[in-house]
């Protein structure tokens, strides 16, 4: 766990920037896709200076935290083989990426989320998706490997190799710093309660939420979600969605909007429209008030009342999705194209089988 040395502030302000991507998908080779990814990120950090000084002129609290939405360097896979997306858009832990993005939380003093596809030395033939938190030092000092996914590797699939080389908290992990207790969760796994609730067992305060999600006026299922995450939890969800998604086939704005901020009462604090990059989806964390609801005795304190043993027997009786299908004893493999998909048409048809579903 990551523990900054100094005295935290009580109230900071937090920005989810609206953020369009300009896609890899089509880029010819790895040299073209890696000079568009550091491209992105250079744009970016144009963004992010401007933004925060912007920010300052008004605020009552100086913007401290940035997050960035899902994939925001590459945008996301679209039939490529695992190999290919590996080559051409996952970055190294060491690499000129990770250097870039530090640059930018080191010069504009800033804790800096996002996310993006890398590439585990110890795991060298598949990529994860991953959410990070780059400290105002350059340091990253948080990463978070995302659980669920249709288009990526994830953790679960090698996980007894994961759980020898990182451990639990290596999975859910939370960085203690002067703006709280961080954690992440990845776009669409805001739908899943219990990544949220790991995180909160271990003490978060304020999950960073990178996402790509398609806007709509409608309350969707993430919007219902991030409130519902942070209602249960006690916490701030700060989430930042792409502004568009450009060089692709796709249009460009289907994922625009529900950039936003949400308290730990699942009010909406701040939010960007749709229809382009925005800086307008920021707000104040109250640290304070957050930890004096959390200590607060009441019907409310959804925390504190949880019976968690009384749902353990069930989970652990209970296999809805295998662990470790791309593990062959000590041996990692490469998942083959449209594996991933096939998984879950197996797991439904279990499931169906067992009277589950």
């Amino acid at each position: 766990m990551y523990t900054e040395p100094m005295d935290p502030p009580d109230r900071y302000t937090a920005l989810a920037l609206q953020f369009s991507t300009a896609c890899v998908n089509g880029c010819p080779d790895r040299d073209s896709a890696r000079r568009r990814m550091l491209d992105n990120i250079e744009r970016a950090g144009r963004s992010i200076g401007a933004s925060m000084a912007f920010i300052n002129q008004y605020s009552g609290a100086p913007p401290r935290l940035v997050v960035m939405p899902e994939y925001f360097m590459t945008g996301f896979p679209m039939g490529d083989t695992i190999a290919g997306w590996r080559d051409k858009a996952a970055i190294a832990i060491d690499g000129p990426e990770y250097a870039a993005l530090a640059a930018i939380a080191s010069g504009h003093e800033v804790f800096l989320a996002g996310n993006g596809y890398e590439v585990d030395p110890h795991f060298p033939d598949l990529y994860f998706q991953c959410c990070f938190i780059i400290s105002p030092a350059g340091e990253t000092i948080l990463r978070y490997r995302r659980l669920i996914s249709l288009s990526a590797p994830s953790p679960y699939d090698v996980w007894d190799a994961y759980l020898d080389r990182y451990g639990l908290d290596g999975v859910f992990p939370v960085a203690e710093t002067p703006l709280g207790r961080l954690a992440a969760i990845a776009s669409e796994e805001i739908l899943y309660p219990e990544i949220a609730r790991c995180h909160a067992m271990r003490g978060a305060e304020v999950f960073v939420h990178p996402t790509s999600e398609a806007g709509s006026p409608n309350a969707t299922t993430k919007e219902i979600a991030r409130r519902a995450r942070a209602i249960e939890n006690l916490a701030y969800v700060i989430s930042a969605n792409s502004a568009a998604l450009t060089d692709t086939a796709l249009p460009a704005e289907s994922t625009t909007g529900m950039t936003k901020i949400v308290d730990f009462e699942g009010s909406i604090l701040a939010e960007a429209m749709p229809g382009g990059e925005s800086m307008v989806a920021n707000a104040t964390i109250d640290l304070a008030a957050l930890r004096a609801r959390r200590r607060k005795a009441g019907m409310t304190n959804l925390l504190a009342r949880q019976p968690l043993q009384a749902y353990a027997d069930s989970y652990a009786q209970t296999v809805i999705h295998p662990a470790n299908r791309l593990l062959d004893g000590s041996t990692v493999r490469e998942p083959e194209r449209g594996e991933l998909r096939r998984w879950l048409e197996q797991d439904i048809g279990r499931l169906a089988d067992k009277g589950m579903i």
